[in-house]
């Protein structure tokens, strides 16, 4: 792997970095695997790893990140489509620190995730808020939005709504988000050891243009962070343009206040502090830890309290609802049969679809449906046909799913045929619509007729390979 000249010169003068061991870990071809379990879903048990036991210890600055000693394939475990675990890169769990340690997570926080596909960073944010709290997921490519979307999905939370919005677009929920997560397209240097290819993307002009871009994201989307909100910037890249560059930049042009946090030694993250303004950021080096190269750098907008569960001042007229089609006395009564804690939703038709939303997140709908355009919001429950709900995969991922629906729990090889969406033959007494399960976490609906079962495993999320 030959790393450009232009880059290892452009770094000489940055703290941390080894020339001679940062060349040598990339030479060496060796590829770090770590995966986050979902602690709504699955703890980590060596009999529910995807590599039966094969971890290889926790991931110092994450509750639930581990290693692995080789890289499985995770299409073929069906945990993997349960929602179980994120396989996400382990420099990038660092964010759970950074939420910790500048939030109180257990208030009602609304927080943005602007940059989010595929969702490693939505679903670690999603498992560390409160329920009381709403996670505003968005990507600007259609395209990324969809894999967004099926991410968020299988990780199963009701409080997340998936947005496919330009980051200026936001400017219409003005002081309204608690926190703001921008990990900012970038000249991806950090991930020359994952990505290879990456090396002939990288150049310094490349560099220019995405911290042009950046502070173009950066100066849309802060009119919607509240007076004492968090800003939370972070890149896959070890250039001082895009990092300490953007920092002084935030703090001089913007008036936003750096944020230190406390690391553990050990953990040997190089803490920087930037050359005009002193901004405080973090970088992690892959001859230092097991992990890529990431930056991250956190701020403090203004002064006041955060976190308060109210709408923020000016938006809470805004807030108006769309019509929608009521739904009857009977559908409602359908709908709350599968789920638990029904009284903590509410539920809105969508064309012929039905979505249940928790409660205390209605008004907050109502504002960000007048402002962004959703591709999707809670929990799609199904359509409801001469009073029988025809259940939607959405629900099945669900963590607020019933926990008395039917249900068929079976071994590995019936789960994979489910998931290839093949023909399945089961032994049972059940009858109509029932929940397929691995380990006790459900993978989707089927519904089970005198002499047959019919698969209803969503044909695009199908397996492909055997």
């Amino acid at each position: 792997m030959e790393i450009p000249a232009s880059l290892l010169r452009s770094l000489q003068n940055i703290k941390g970095f080894d020339e001679e061991a940062f060349k040598a870990v990339h030479e060496s071809g060796k590829q770090v695997t770590s995966i986050r379990f979902n602690p709504n879903k699955l703890l980590y048990t060596s009999e529910a790893s995807p590599t039966g036991g094969g971890l290889e210890g926790a991931v110092p600055w994450s509750t639930n990140g581990y290693y692995l000693s080789e890289r499985p394939s995770f299409t073929l475990d069906p945990l993997f489509h349960a929602g179980a675990y994120y396989v996400q890169e382990a420099s990038s769990m660092f964010l759970e620190e950074a939420l910790k340690q500048t939030l109180d997570l257990s208030k009602p926080l609304r927080i943005l995730d602007l940059c989010a596909a595929p969702g490693g960073k939505s679903t670690l944010i999603q498992s560390l808020i409160s329920d009381d709290g709403l996670l505003v997921s968005n990507e600007v490519i259609k395209p990324r939005v969809n894999v967004l979307a099926e991410n968020m999905t299988k990780w199963g939370g009701a409080n997340v709504v998936v947005t496919n919005n330009d980051p200026k677009d936001f400017q219409r929920l003005e002081n309204y988000f608690d926190a703001i997560v921008v990990d900012a397209p970038c000249s991806g240097s950090g991930l020359f050891r994952k990505d290879p290819q990456a090396i002939d993307e990288w150049s310094e002009n490349n560099v220019a243009l995405c911290s042009q871009r950046q502070q173009r994201i950066l100066a849309d989307i802060l009119p919607s962070l509240k007076e004492g909100g968090v800003l939370i910037y972070s890149t896959c890249s070890y250039s001082e343009d895009e990092d300490e560059g953007i920092a002084d930049w935030l703090t001089k042009d913007h008036s936003l206040s750096s944020l230190r946090l406390h690391l553990d030694s050990g953990w040997k993250i190089v803490e920087t502090i930037s050359s005009r303004n002193s901004a405080y950021g973090y970088r992690f080096f892959p001859d230092r830890l097991r992990g890529e190269g990431f930056f991250i750098s956190l701020f403090v907008k203004g002064g006041g309290a955060i976190g308060n569960g109210q709408l923020a001042k000016g938006n809470k007229q805004s807030a108006k609802k769309k019509n929608t089609d009521s739904l009857t006395v009977k559908e409602i009564e359908v709908l709350r049969s599968y789920l638990k804690n029904a009284d903590e939703f509410f539920f809105i038709r969508q064309k012929e679809e039905l979505i249940a939303m928790p409660g205390h997140l209605e008004d907050d709908l109502a504002l960000i449906r007048s402002a962004l355009y959703i591709k999707k919001a809670g929990v799609k429950m199904g359509a409801i046909i001469r009073n029988e709900l025809i259940p939607d995969h959405e629900l099945a991922m669900s963590t607020a799913l019933a926990a008395e629906l039917k249900r068929i729990d079976t071994d590995k090889a019936t789960a994979l045929q489910y998931l290839r969406r093949e023909e399945i033959r089961l032994t049972t007494d059940l009858t109509g619509w029932a929940l397929l399960s691995y380990l006790d976490l459900p993978l989707g609906w089927m519904k089970v007729l005198p002499n047959r079962i019919n698969n209803y495993y969503p044909s695009n999320w199908r397996i492909l390979n055997k």
